[in-house]
């Protein structure tokens, strides 16, 4: 792990990316103390199309307006 100050940081940025991404963090301090950490982000992959199908049901009357009494507590009156 390697620690480096906060204008260290902006001034090298691109070479500390270049070491987060060869699998290393990165702490950056101000005045020695950590304060942020930089690591690599894990690709997650291509996102998965119906995956949720049937976990959740939407109801015959949802397109229609709210009752008066609702649309009254949502605008808080």
């Amino acid at each position: 792990m390697v620690a480096v100050g906060v204008h260290e940081a902006k001034t090298t940025l691109s070479k500390l990316i270049q070491k987060v991404s060869a699998g290393e963090e990165v702490v950056i301090t101000r005045g020695g103390t950590p304060v942020a950490k930089l690591v690599s982000v894990t690709p997650q992959g291509p996102r998965e199309l119906g995956r949720d199908i049937g976990r959740f049901e939407v109801s015959d009357d949802f397109n229609e307006p709210l009752s008066d009494n609702l649309l009254d507590a949502f605008e808080g009156r």
